[in-house]
């Protein structure tokens, strides 16, 4: 069926992916992040090395990219960002849409001081400004921490800069729009970021003691296979690398043209992630390797994740290695241009719901959301007690936030709506590849159960033992707190009426779904 002339010229307002290959780059670019390359390989070492790819590759193909399929059957039929497009499946399912634009919003104002982070030392590894201590030189004189967790409004310098750089550069490319900025950002960034891996990975395996790491990494215990928490790590690490369960891969399917195969597409986008995660392993470990070699320990007592694999272990490489100037740019360079792929869309989601609701202009919309956020993310992350706060926060939001919603999505949408077998309908119609009865068994139980599964594990964690020994009131605060606010807030934006020439029900919704 055709579209009306109407429906056309609001989505060439709205925005448009030129191509298929552009919208997969771009979906591309959101899941390959900084979890990608400092999380993934230190999860499949501590949850059974070889081992781990079963477990990971089941969750995959069960939770993974069914969940893929889902959010890209929501934005591609319903034409809007995640507000609009779960108003227009269910007036009553708006909430979910804007909880998660508030998850986004929340993952921005400190996801750009990480990346700030990364493009200070990729300028600082042309002389290993470090020095011979990069614990110290982190802590004390690049992020200043304070002692004692707390507020501070002691400001660092050595951040401001860098942040402001960030949020400059976002600012220009979000207003840009979906192609010119979104788009093309992701078509020259990822070729750019896989080669500069790539580049770092053989470098790293030509250093001594690689094959030691790479064995670390690799050497399979099947024992573990036997133990729950093994799983619930898989299906977690897949939930935070995909860049699902918060709206983004809806919004970015909304842009792309009608008669598309977006099946095939999340297959290319899934095995695309989990490709490079697997890379990212292979030289992250090569590279660990060399250091519990040079340092005369076991790789275990050098394997990290997170800040400390990133801004600790990785400078302590660069001193050491041949060529450690080197290793370290593309080190950094990699963390820079697959955190701003991934800041993109994140910041794109909160930007076309805007859009969207209030009937806003892309400039408009882009300055009243960047503004706030950079205002946020420098007042809360460039101070001496930012990266406590920062700690927080992303703990909360992703246990507490993505991983909710994403559950609370999949039994409102399978078991209240009753939305499954239009979607799959939708999916297809184009699609390569069928989708069956597996799917909605997989949708409406099975990926539920599973992440419901790993939600409660991290409850009672998080209860038994307060997270990072920090004071209860920081943790109420920017912990529970922030996972509360984003959850209320989205139902409180649900609450205001859309503009009268905006269709979200009623005939207006069955033109959108043809």
């Amino acid at each position: 069926m055709s579209t009306t002339a109407d429906d056309d010229v609001r989505e060439e307002r709205r925005g448009m992916f030129s191509t298929r290959r552009v919208f997969i780059l771009a979906a591309i670019g959101s899941a390959v992040g900084l979890g990608n390359i400092w999380r993934f390989p230190y999860v499949a070492y501590e949850n059974g090395g070889g081992a781990f790819i079963l477990p990971y590759l089941v969750a995959l193909f069960t939770a993974g990219i069914p969940f893929l399929f889902l959010e890209y059957a929501l934005g591609h039929k319903f034409r809007g960002s995640a507000p609009l497009s779960f108003a227009r499946l269910s007036r009553g399912t708006e909430g979910l849409g804007w909880w998660q634009v508030g998850v986004c919003f929340m993952i921005a104002v400190y996801y750009a001081a990480v990346l700030a982070w990364a493009l200070s030392y990729t300028f600082f590894s042309f002389n290993k400004a470090w020095g011979d201590s990069p614990d110290k030189f982190l802590f004390g004189e690049y992020l200043k921490v304070a002692e004692t967790p707390g507020l501070s409004l002691d400001f660092v310098p050595g951040v401001i800069v860098p942040l402001l750089v960030v949020w400059g550069a976002l600012i220009v490319l979000m207003a840009l729009g979906v192609q010119r900025g979104v788009g093309r950002t992701s078509v020259i960034f990822i070729p750019v970021l896989v080669i500069a891996f790539t580049a770092l990975v053989i470098q790293g395996l030509t250093l001594p003691g690689a094959a030691a790491g790479l064995d670390a990494l690799f050497a399979p215990n099947w024992s573990a296979l036997a133990d729950p928490a093994v799983w619930a790590a898989a299906y977690g690490q897949i939930f935070f690398s995909l860049s699902i369960g918060f709206g983004i891969m809806i919004t970015y399917a909304s842009y792309v043209r009608r008669r598309t195969d977006m099946t095939g597409s999340a297959m290319v986008v899934g095995l695309s992630n989990s490709g490079f995660e697997i890379l990212a392993g292979i030289g992250v470990f090569a590279a660990l390797g060399f250091m519990a070699q040079a340092s005369g320990v076991a790789v275990s007592e050098v394997a990290t994740s997170g800040l400390g694999l990133a801004f600790v272990a990785f400078p302590a490489i660069v001193n050491e290695a041949p060529a450690g100037a080197l290793l370290g740019v593309l080190f950094f360079f990699s963390l820079v241009l697959a955190g701003f792929t991934s800041l993109i869309s994140v910041l794109e989601v909160v930007i076309s719901a805007v859009r969207d609701k209030f009937e806003m202009s892309r400039i408009a919309a882009t300055l009243w959301v960047t503004i706030p956020c950079a205002l946020i993310s420098l007042v809360g992350f460039s101070t001496t007690s930012g990266l406590y706060v920062l700690d927080i926060v992303d703990h909360f939001i992703n246990r507490f936030g993505i991983l909710l919603v994403a559950v609370v999505s999949m039994i409102v949408l399978a078991w209240f709506v009753r939305a499954l077998p239009g979607l799959q309908s939708h999916l297809n119609r184009d699609g390569s590849v069928p989708v069956g009865v597996w799917w909605l068994a997989l949708i409406s139980a099975i990926s539920p159960l599973a992440l419901g599964f790993v939600l409660i594990r991290e409850f009672i964690a998080v209860i038994e033992k307060p997270y990072g020994d920090y004071p209860q009131w920081m943790l109420l605060v920017f912990g529970w707190g922030a996972a509360f606010v984003v959850l209320i807030a989205g139902f409180l934006l649900a609450r205001i009426p859309w503009r009268p020439d905006t269709p979200v029900h009623g005939h207006d919704r069955e033109e959108v779904e043809r």
